[in-house]
């Protein structure tokens, strides 16, 4: 029998496990280890890590299927517990959005469910919940996990064939590192604690949005009459305001309206790409640019005129991309995009160019890890933020009440650009804003613009850096972009003496620079998929066949 450990609980551990499912189980024997008190939720979608009115941005209809929907669970659960998560069943349908605490329950469900199946078909799962793997160190027998679990803080040791490392986000373990000066927005309950101040916010997208709307409801409460949503501060709250700041300063765009499933790309397509990877030479971004604009020009030739695409290289689309937004007032294109892309769920239609790019970025992203240094730097600074911005919409909610927040007079969005600095270890606390216009003094500054990648020095398990199986891919460019870990294109690191199929990292800051829109539950269930069958292979089943190129993206 062979024996398989899970290091974390989340999302990515549930679709590897129903990816397994669909094969013989009966020679697994598999534990799940995980270090909070419950199983399923993962990190985004923990109760007490997250404030119950942040949004999730994934609808029921966009989360690949596990045992029930999304929708079709709400449905079924009483109303006393609808009630005790704050949904009202009658607004929710396919295309609704959750707070992410109710994913989180939702994600626990399921996970409960899929482990009465695995028994009942015959495998073997133990949950360890409460159990911190604090080391694993490659053995000639197996993978050795080191473990902590008891409050005295013994030490065990469990020796494992197959080991999985599904940790999910890793977030500084300080979050208050100097007075007033947050490196990070979670866990979110302590934002209960911040007084009614000036908030300077570092990021502008989801991330920073959930940050804004967490504080605002400490010291106010968002109510809505009819269609209309306001902001109404609380007594003695005079001095509360929120700065949200980035490079460009600009609001996410609202969820548009696009049919599921996808239907297919014509030109830009996994196998178009997949040609081009495999045909040596230089050039391979600019090749697959051009797919890019001709699969635009097939969809939307009026956006292609109005952008200069026909013409433009890589960079000046980069630039036209954002350009109408970046010369608007934020405030005033996120309302005129909000009422578009309400129009657009309500006649069931989209626009054309901004469901291709959406569609394009999963199959572009499987040439990042085949990208020369120069090309890398080139991607991620041009091309990679136009993908970001189309799959970063956000629930119209959330726009609503950035919206809300700003004509309170409560909430205003920076852009930095490249020239100013941020000064984090101000005498007084919080942070100083140096540009050329603005010194501005925050009191509280908080550090907002989501998961970053990682390197390998940061990685949790020691031993693995030790005996030399984790280590960075080194930039091409002197002080270029992060590239993560070296792994190969079914997340096994790539090291001499690592047996096959004994170790998978799927640790989503130390792979991002090689799997740049990794992050998500659909990104979840692809790298789920990938390691369950290359697991059920491991035990004598599946197919050894997987499609790599779709699982990289």
């Amino acid at each position: 029998m062979s024996s398989i450990a899970f290091v974390g609980a989340g999302p990515t551990t549930l679709y590897a496990l129903n990816a397994l499912l669909d094969h013989d189980v009966r020679g697994a024997s598999i534990t799940v280890f995980e270090a909070q008190a419950s199983a399923g939720a993962g990190t985004p979608y923990r109760s007490g890590w997250n404030d119950a009115a942040m949004l999730s941005n994934i609808a029921s209809a966009e989360i690949p299927p596990l045992t029930q929907t999304l929708a079709a669970w709400l449905q079924s659960r009483p109303a006393r517990e609808l009630e005790d998560m704050g949904v009202d069943i009658e607004q929710i349908d396919d295309r609704a959005f959750v707070p992410r605490v109710v994913l989180g329950r939702y994600f626990e469900a399921q996970f409960a469910t899929l482990v009465q199946t695995f028994r009942a078909a015959g495998g073997q799962i133990q949950v360890m919940t409460g159990c911190r793997v604090i080391d694993a160190v490659n053995r000639p027998g197996g993978m050795e996990l080191v473990l902590s679990s008891s409050p005295q803080g013994e030490i065990t040791k469990a020796l494992f064939d197959h080991v999985v490392l599904a940790t999910g986000h890793q977030w500084p373990s300080r979050q208050e590192v100097r007075p007033g000066y947050f490196t990070s927005p979670w866990p979110a309950a302590t934002l209960t604690k911040i007084p009614a101040t000036r908030v300077g916010i570092r990021g502008s997208s989801l991330t920073a949005i959930d940050t804004a709307v967490a504080l605002a409801g400490v010291h106010g409460a968002f109510e809505r009459e009819g269609d209309a949503l306001t902001y109404v501060p609380h007594a003695d709250t005079g001095t509360f305001g929120i700065t949200m700041m980035s490079r460009k300063g600009l609001l996410p765009e609202a969820d548009f309206y696009f049919p599921l499933p996808h239907p297919p790309l014509e030109i830009c397509t996994e196998q178009a790409i997949a040609d081009l990877i495999d045909r040596p030479g230089p050039g391979l971004l600019d090749d697959v640019f051009e797919l890019f604009r001709r699969e635009l020009q097939v969809v939307d030739p009026a956006y292609v005129e109005a952008t200069g695409l026909a013409d433009a290289t890589l960079e000046a689309f980069g630039e036209a991309y954002f350009a109408d937004r970046l010369t608007a007032d934020p405030f005033e294109w996120a309302a005129a995009n909000l009422e578009e892309a309400r129009a657009t769920h309500d006649a069931g239609t989209t626009v054309p160019w901004r469901d291709a790019i959406l569609r394009m970025h999963e199959v572009v992203a499987a040439i990042v890890p085949h990208l020369d240094g120069p090309a890398f730097e080139r991607f991620s600074r041009h091309f990679k933020p136009v993908f970001v911005d189309a799959y970063g919409a956000v629930p119209h909610e959330s726009v609503e009440r950035m919206l809300a927040l700003h004509r309170a007079g409560k909430l205003d969005v920076l852009a930095l650009d490249d020239d100013h600095r941020i000064d984090t270890h101000c005498p007084a606390g919080g942070a100083r804003l140096m540009q050329a216009d603005v010194d501005r003094h925050f009191p509280v500054f908080i550090e907002a613009t989501g998961q970053r990648a990682l390197g390998a020095i940061q990685f949790p398990f020691l031993s693995l850096l030790e005996q030399g199986i984790v280590r960075d891919e080194m930039p091409a460019v002197a002080g270029g972009s992060s590239r993560g870990i070296v792994i190969d294109d079914v997340f096994q690191p790539v090291a001499d003496g690592l047996p096959a199929d004994r170790l998978f990292c799927l640790s989503l800051p130390f792979i991002m620079g090689r799997h740049p829109f990794v992050q998500g539950i659909t990104s979840s269930h692809e790298m789920g998929e990938v390691v369950g069958q290359r697991l059920a292979c491991a035990l004598g089943h599946g197919d050894p066949e997987v499609d790599m190129r779709r699982a990289v993206s």
